[in-house]
């Protein structure tokens, strides 16, 4: 077959990447040598793929997020609350982004999960355009929350999510919304919160945050969506396992963090 049948057939590899790495020098070679997307290769060629490098972000390495996995094909780190993902206004130099760009300055960022600036846990970054797409969708991710008040020990919210009227921020539960699916198991309680576990199955903005909202038990700490600050800063959110199969190894990964200790605080009688 030909190299273009290869990459986009067997491998996955977007036209769009494909193209890149066509303009790319050396982008795409054979044996150490330069192939073009029409050549015809054979069984044991060895098939390179350079990476394109499109994005610029300021290196800070003063930022101390840790790394508690990492391959040659994706990194997970377990960023704390009030770190953002992204650079954005007012949080040009201190992201996760700025780290990735002083710790790999060769590679464009490329965060696979996205996380609030005040929820904490595990972000996944690709390291490369072909494991960004072979990873988006797949990760299987487990969240962990305090909510407010009790719910039932284990449920499902179904609730379309849209945008909130007159917010560019805000969502709400919609008629005209679309489809959301969250599921949840209570895993321990207080006097004033309930612990959740929690898995989704659809990806809406703030769909958590929304969802334990519309029930009646907003987590604890989210101002934006009615809970309680008096305890906890922060939405007590927090990303605790992340599970997918290795882009380039077919290896089945599974990465876990602890609950922050201001989320522990909320539940002072339960061995968490």
């Amino acid at each position: 077959m030909t190299l273009r049948e290869f990459l986009r057939g067997e491998k996955g590899v977007s036209q769009r990447l494909l193209a890149k790495l066509k303009r790319t020098e050396n982008g795409l070679t054979r044996n150490g040598r330069p192939v073009t997307a029409a050549d015809l290769i054979e069984n044991g060629d060895v098939i390179v793929l350079r990476r394109p490098d499109d994005s610029f972000l300021e290196p800070n390495s003063a930022l101390k997020i840790p790394v508690v996995y990492e391959s040659e094909a994706v990194a997970v780190f377990d960023k704390p609350a009030g770190v953002p993902v992204h650079p954005s206004q007012g949080h040009r130099t201190d992201t996760l982004g700025n780290l990735c760009a002083y710790l790999y300055p060769e590679l464009t960022f490329r965060p696979i999960d996205r996380l609030d600036r005040d929820t904490s846990g595990l972000v996944a970054v690709a390291k490369d355009p072909y494991c960004a797409r072979q990873l988006q969708g797949s990760l299987e991710k487990t969240y962990i929350a305090a909510v407010c008040g009790r719910t039932e020990p284990e449920g499902v919210i179904c609730a379309p999510i849209g945008r909130a009227p007159g917010s560019v921020i805000l969502r709400c539960v919609r008629e005209d919304g679309r489809p959301a699916v969250t599921r949840y198991r209570k895993i321990a309680e207080s006097s004033a919160y309930t612990l959740e576990e929690i898995r989704l199955e659809t990806g809406r903005t703030h769909q958590i945050r929304v969802h334990f909202s519309h029930i009646g038990c907003p987590l604890a700490g989210d101002g934006l969506y009615g809970g309680g600050c008096g305890q906890i800063r922060r939405q007590a959110l927090h990303c605790g396992e992340l599970r997918f199969r290795e882009p380039l190894t077919g290896e089945e990964v599974s990465v876990r963090s602890e609950l922050p200790l201001d989320i522990r605080a909320l539940f002072p009688e339960e061995k968490l």
